[in-house]
């Protein structure tokens, strides 16, 4: 069991669901059990949002004060930590919080723990480019337009070591059409105007490019089965949803088969559908029963058919 003492609301062959507060639940899961925590918190928005979030003031404190303890007890020593946090604008102001940089370096500052010193790094720091994103803050954008729209999310990457467990080689992209003619034709060795010196290794087939640490993923699902089951059932979709593919990187990325990742702010349980796709074992943990009345969809019988054929719609593209 994932959580120990509590009922699933629902559970698939590798997952389980859970209702309920975070803060509450996380204790129950075992010491150094879990190999990704792969979330995205609320954020510290201005406006409220029916899922609840806290007041960019408030939020470095209510972070570390709540989930620190808890994220770092139930990872494994080579674990992981994966949070996509966006940005937020001062109320009436063209300028912009730091919240989410000053959550970055509390997360990062040596704690106390059980009598322990405790901290987590930095390991990488990705940016989600999102260019289907609304122009907005309107006001600045579009009305005085004196900002340029804000489509970019930071994604921390954090560990509990300067060596946690990650292979590129899972998340290969695929190599440009000059660099197939250049494996194919050969290269000579040479020194780059810069001084930098390539070598003939250079031209070795590793079966895909390393990618960079910009992701580009347009969120634009407008017809997926999880909305389409949504709509036949009238059940309100989530309304902040990161697209599938955004996970599936990083379980890839930072996971094995039959590894266990956990996503205590579940919403509608993207990143439990990503990690029963890559056979990993997976818990979320949702407050709304709301989102998770649609989350079921996400595992229904037709979906495990038809998955593969949906998943590979996605379009992850790299600068």
């Amino acid at each position: 069991m994932i959580l120990q003492n509590y009922t699933p609301y629902f559970k698939t062959g590798l997952g389980s669901v859970f209702l309920g507060d975070s803060v509450k639940l996380l204790k129950s899961i075992p010491d150094k059990s879990v190999n990704l925590i792969m979330t995205s918190p609320p954020f510290a928005l201005q406006r409220k949002k029916e899922y609840g979030n806290v007041a960019p003031e408030e939020y470095v404190n209510w972070f570390i004060s709540s989930f620190y303890n808890d994220f770092y007890r139930i990872l494994k020593d080579d674990g992981s930590l994966v949070i996509d946090i966006g940005g937020s604008w001062l109320k009436g102001s063209p300028i912009k919080s730091l919240y989410h940089y000053e959550l970055l370096i509390a997360l990062c500052k040596k704690q106390q723990l059980n009598g322990k010193e405790s901290q987590f790094y930095l390991a990488q720091d990705f940016f989600w480019y999102n260019p289907s994103k609304l122009p907005t803050p309107a006001e600045w954008v579009t009305v005085r337009r004196i900002r340029v729209k804000d489509a970019v999310n930071t994604i921390w990457w954090l560990s509990k070591t300067e060596f946690p467990k990650a292979t590129n080689r899972n998340v290969l992209k695929p190599y440009s059409d000059s660099m197939k003619i250049l494996l194919k034709n050969g290269y000579k060795a040479k020194t780059r105007p810069s001084g930098h010196q390539i070598s003939t290794k250079f031209q070795k087939d590793n079966n895909g490019a390393i990618p960079p640490n910009i992701l580009i993923l347009p969120n634009t699902e407008s017809n997926s089965y999880y909305l389409r089951r949504c709509k036949e059932e009238d059940v309100k979709p989530h309304p902040a949803r990161f697209p599938l593919a955004l996970p599936d990187f990083f379980i890839n990325f930072l996971t094995d088969e039959g590894d266990l990742v956990i996503d205590p702010f579940a919403g509608s349980c993207v990143t439990g559908e990503a990690a029963e796709f890559n056979n990993r074992r997976w818990g979320c943990i949702e407050l709304l029963e709301d989102y998770l009345v649609g989350a079921k969809f996400r595992f229904e019988d037709k979906v495990q058919k038809q998955k593969e054929k949906e998943f590979d719609k996605i379009q992850l593209s790299f600068i």
